[in-house]
């Protein structure tokens, strides 16, 4: 089998790929991965590389939640069909939200891994509407997720937002996003809280756990880009932080296999793939109390209204002066976390890419023989 499939450098959907693409190697699944939204880091590179079922084309073209990127997207669905139509693939599966109704030969997935339309909902204030520029947006990616196969979101919420905001759609399901647990380990714990994500989007609300910081007696660090890649947009500054920049896989694993506490306090997390990677270095989570993360950890974790910052300092503070209490809650985020393993992934994927193929198949011959 061929699978040709879109990702992006820039957030967590290249983890989500690298350790697809991995685990689909055991079933001799070939994958061509077709990078948008800007060029993949050397470091990003080498770990393709290293995958022997991978070959990787690069682009810079934008994604559709970036400022102005139509003629972009537009070119770049030529270079895709170019793509498939030189390598001859089985399946297309789509990282982003556009490109669906592209004439494709194969049959199409796409993931929803989030969408602006739900983060501007979870994110900004109720009387401050959508604004006018975004319809053309929402137009086509309603087209391309109604056109597609089959629409994918990694948890059933998100699935939901999805379908309300561009469905109805052919065929939908959800298929957890996973971390191999060999990446991470659980160290010699101190007492310090970490975070990790893109600290320049509001979505993860890092600034209210900046806000907390200087009450909680206890180093307060945080990971991730500190620059949009909106060219316009000035730096996040999270002031009572150490503030790391974008770390290496293997410094990322480092920091959670120290910290006893992972927090988490996020408006809007569709997954959340690095509490996963927390959750698998031992820490105790402190999450948003949001449907989504409610959804992936059920019992395992602690959770915090986004806006409560005195109940987050509560909470944490509770967290920190009670050993017992943090050793429990990790070793229930640490079960909880190998239900979420690439190969439980990978063979729902297969399972999916199959039934596409046999259902393209029936397709064509209904359509040569009738019936």
């Amino acid at each position: 089998m061929r699978v040709l499939m879109t990702t992006d450098p820039i957030g967590g959907v290249w983890n989500y790929t690298v350790e697809l693409c991995n685990a689909l190697a055991a079933k001799r699944v070939q994958v061509i991965v077709a990078v948008l939204g800007r060029f993949p880091s050397d470091t990003q590179r080498a770990q393709l590389r290293r995958l022997t079922n991978v070959y990787m084309c690069e682009s810079s073209y934008k994604l559709e939640w970036m400022s102005d990127p139509w003629s972009d997207l537009d070119k770049a669905g030529d270079w895709l069909l170019s793509i498939e139509r030189d390598a001859v693939v089985d399946v297309i599966h789509l990282n982003h939200l556009v490109h669906g109704d592209l004439p494709w030969r194969s049959p199409v997935l796409s993931v929803g891994h989030s969408c602006v339309l739900s983060w501007w909902a979870a994110t900004q204030p109720r009387e401050n509407p959508l604004p006018a520029e975004w319809n053309v947006y929402k137009r086509r990616v309603t087209d391309s997720l109604q056109a597609a196969d089959c629409v994918v979101s990694p948890t059933e919420v998100m699935l939901s937002q999805l379908a309300g905001y561009y469905g109805p759609f052919r065929r939908s399901m959800s298929i957890p996003n996973a971390r191999n647990r060999r990446h991470f380990r659980p160290g010699r714990k101190e007492e310090l809280i970490f975070s990790a994500g893109r600290l320049w989007d509001p979505a993860k609300n890092l600034q209210a756990l900046a806000a907390v910081a200087p009450d909680l007696g206890a180093p307060v660090v945080v990971a991730g880009e500190v620059r949009s890649p909106h060219a316009n947009d000035t730096p996040a500054n999270l002031p009572n932080t150490q503030m790391l920049g974008s770390l290496p896989e293997a410094e990322l694993a480092d920091w959670y296999s120290r910290a006893a506490i992972y927090a988490l306090p996020a408006h809007y997390e569709p997954f959340g793939l690095t509490a996963l990677e927390a959750a698998l270095s031992g820490c105790a989570l402190v999450l948003s109390d949001i449907p989504s993360l409610r959804e992936v950890w059920g019992p395992a974790a602690r959770y915090v209204a986004p806006d409560d910052g005195e109940h987050l300092r509560d909470t944490l503070q509770e967290m920190l002066a009670n050993e017992g209490l943090r050793r429990r809650f990790a070793a229930r985020s640490m079960a909880q976390a190998r239900h979420y393993t690439p190969a439980r992934q990978m063979h729902k994927y297969l399972a999916l890419y199959r039934m596409l193929i046999d259902s393209s198949g029936r397709s064509r011959m209904l359509r040569k023989y009738g019936g």
